[in-house]
This record gives C-alpha cells, sequence and structure tokens, in this order.
C-alpha cells in the first residue's frame, strides 16, 4: 500500500498555509507570534520549512494555524489530497 506522503515532501498543508497566509497580508513572523499567544510554538523558519513542504506538522500545530487564519482546518488540504502527493 502506498503512503499518504512519498518523496520529499514531508506535509500536503504547505502551499494552502502560504497562500491563505499571503491573502491575508501576515507575515510568516506574525503568523508565529499568534501561534505563540495559543502556547503553540513555532518559530518563523519553522513556518517557512512547513510552507516549503520540508517539515511535518502536527496536528496541534494544524488547529492553531487554521484558528489564527481564521479559516476551517479543511481549508488547509489540498481539494484532492491524493493527487497533491503524487
Amino acid at each position: 500500500m502506498a503512503r499518504i506522503i512519498d518523496g520529499e515532501a514531508k506535509n500536503i498543508v504547505g502551499d494552502q498555509v502560504r497562500a491563505i497566509r499571503v491573502s491575508k497580508r501576515m507575515s510568516q513572523q506574525e503568523l508565529a507570534d499568534q501561534l505563540e499567544l495559543l502556547a503553540i510554538y513555532v518559530c518563523r523558519g519553522s513556518i517557512s520549512r512547513l510552507e516549503d513542504k520540508q517539515r511535518t506538522v502536527t496536528d496541534m500545530e494544524l488547529y492553531g494555524i487554521a484558528k489564527v487564519l481564521d479559516v476551517p482546518i479543511t481549508k488547509l488540504f489540498p481539494q484532492n489530497a491524493e493527487e497533491e502527493s503524487s
């Protein structure tokens, strides 16, 4: 059985996180600062690696990112996650 994430990518949400963050005119540092207010400690560099799919992301981080960006958590995932991981 194939893994959901095969190859170089370490997450499937990076592109959406970046697109939503940019559309809200929020910097990576601002996102990191807002996450810290929720007791979710992710530095600006980790946000960058997450968006570049070079870093895994935890469920609590996803929850916090969705809350800070004010979107449903499902908006962080590609429309068809199976196609994204190919």
